[in-house]
């Protein structure tokens, strides 16, 4: 009997040895995600944004080893445990929403390039990304190529090999909307004057369409 009742009183202190050694194990995984959470609120935001990628891996990593440390736990300290993470969890929630409203307002903020070439080409807010020419009539549409015309002349040089692309695609939209503009009373002199223009314009770009590729080629070679 004394020797039942001692084996018993050793396997009790076993238990109780390997079940406070799990719950340290837990709470040493529950703490590290706590403090690593805490750390985020602390960071620089832009270092943040700029490594969130690698912060959001690290987090998952943290979270499933802390979710994991539970499984040997009783029901009342695995309950107890899993409501600690469940909180860390709602803090870091938190701040992602915080760092993913604040990339989409620098995303929206951030200059378009096409849109900037449209506006240096046109003026600003003529062309949007339909390359819609609706407002070009028969009274401003000659003015709208001297203008295109001029612009591009002055920066021509500047112009990477997707501008040209892209200055490409509005020449033709803009040359579409001529001929609806044609059967809307478009006068003969007019018409001569964008035909001049068309005429000068053709071998230019053609010639600086292919010395961009030719340049950005070499560059790329270096």
């Amino acid at each position: 009997m004394k020797k039942s009742m001692l084996k018993f009183g050793i396997l009790s202190m076993v238990l109780i040895g390997m079940v406070s050694k799990e719950k340290e194990a837990a709470d040493k995984r529950i703490s590290e995600l706590e403090s690593y959470v805490d750390s985020l609120k602390m960071a620089d935001t832009d270092e943040m944004m700029a490594n969130w990628d690698q912060i959001a891996t690290d987090f998952d990593r943290k979270s499933a080893d802390a979710n994991e440390s539970l499984v040997a736990l009783d029901e009342a300290t695995k309950t107890a445990s899993q409501e600690k993470i469940n909180a860390t969890v709602a803090k870091y929630d938190e701040l992602k929403l915080s760092m993913e409203t604040k990339k989409a307002v620098t995303i929206s903020a951030k200059p378009n390039p096409s849109q900037l070439l449209r506006d240096r080409l046109f003026g600003a807010g003529k062309i949007g990304d339909d390359m819609s020419f609706a407002w070009v009539n028969k009274d401003n549409i000659l003015k709208t190529y001297e203008t295109f015309f001029q612009s591009y002349k002055d920066n021509k040089e500047n112009f990477s090999r997707e501008d040209y692309d892209e200055i490409k695609l509005m020449y033709e939209a803009l040359d579409s909307r001529k001929n609806t503009v044609e059967k809307e009373g478009l006068t003969s002199g007019d018409n001569s004057s964008i035909a001049s223009i068309k005429l000068k314009f053709g071998p230019m770009f053609k010639l600086n369409r292919m010395g961009a590729k030719s340049r950005e080629t070499a560059e790329a070679k270096e």
